[in-house]
């Protein structure tokens, strides 16, 4: 007996039932992310300013954290750590990127919050290291003192060749090479080796390309740069980095020099300041939570130097306190 089978036309139809089928049943999935932070759900504007150091790992962590949750906008503008806190203290932002602690003695800093009602936290959120480099066949300048790298990057210094710098080096010109203006790096070098944020010499190759500073320092036999410690460890087969000497002894740029405060003063934590305010909505602390949750993640993609498993743990255990108890601000 032959058996007949369905015209081809009813087999399309009912493949495409079940496959109908099928994607309702996945449909039961409730759209929250593995992030914990609510997903779609969450919607709200958190304003953030300050550090131009801190900004590009704030940037990341919104640009990870709104990728998972597009309700959520995060603008990031740069005034400074300084200016950042005047405009947290007149309560302009929700948010202050800060790459040093707030002052006590500051009149726009912790006394202007406190006048305006204005309560927060302070969250470490990274580690940041420079580091000082030179050409792979420079044999003499394996350790410089801050009053060396002083002399050669004042705004006032002349200094252009390396036996100028110290007598026991050789006859060599020397070419510097370093970040722009407008870079927090910029701003990170000069107060700690000039003593003034923004006080340089300004007959330098000023770059806001690392990679131009690699190239220019891989080019020449004397030539001196600076820029971010990650950097560096990305490209130690083609540099050498400096030890520096800040009044202890010579010290060599590593994660762990960096993370411990030996290497100094070329390192620093970096923090946020978020209002509690900001705290109390679901979406502020979702936001921090996850910039906490991510750090060493976040650290990586802006090329900084992540926490010690201590200060992650010291952070996290902040957050799960603030996410317990709520927010008390009445601001």
């Amino acid at each position: 007996m032959t058996r007949r089978f369905p015209p081809v036309w009813r087999l399309l139809v009912l493949a495409i039932a079940l496959v109908m089928i099928a994607a309702a049943c996945g449909s039961d999935d409730s759209g929250s992310d593995s992030s914990g932070s609510g997903g779609s759900d969450l919607s709200g504007t958190i304003t953030v300013d300050g550090s131009s150091t801190v900004a590009p790992l704030t940037s990341t962590a919104a640009e990870l954290f709104t990728s998972k949750n597009p309700g959520v906008q995060i603008p990031v503008g740069t005034s400074g750590t300084g200016g950042g806190f005047k405009k947290f203290c007149a309560g302009e932002t929700d948010i202050s990127d800060a790459s040093r602690p707030i002052k006590e003695d500051d009149e726009f800093e912790a006394p202007a919050c406190k006048k305006n009602g204005i309560k927060f936290e302070e969250l470490q959120v990274a580690n940041d290291g420079l580091s000082v480099v030179v050409n792979k066949d420079n044999t003499w300048a394996k350790c410089l003192t801050v009053e060396q790298l002083k002399k050669i990057w004042e705004p006032s210094s002349t200094v252009s060749n390396w036996n100028q710098v110290d007598s026991s080096f050789p006859d060599e010109a020397l070419t510097l090479f370093g970040a722009g203006t407008s870079s927090g790096t910029f701003d990170y070098f000069t107060a700690a080796i000039n003593g003034e944020e923004g006080a340089s010499r300004t007959d330098y190759s000023a770059t806001e390309d690392d990679n131009a500073t690699v190239q220019g320092v891989a080019g020449s036999k004397g030539a001196l740069g600076y820029f971010g410690l990650s950097y560096f460890e990305e490209n130690q087969d083609t540099l050498k980095v400096v030890e520096i000497d800040g009044g202890d002894g010579c010290v060599k740029p590593t994660t762990a020099t960096v993370q411990d405060g030996t290497y100094t003063p070329l390192s620093r934590p970096l923090f946020i300041y978020p209002t509690d305010k900001i705290l109390a909505t679901d979406y502020g602390l979702a936001f921090v939570e996850y910039y906490i949750d991510n750090s060493a993640e976040i650290a990586k993609k802006a090329l900084f130097v992540p926490l010690t498993a201590e200060q992650q743990s010291e952070s996290e255990a902040e957050i799960k306190s603030l996410a317990g108890t709520g927010s008390t601000s009445t601001t």
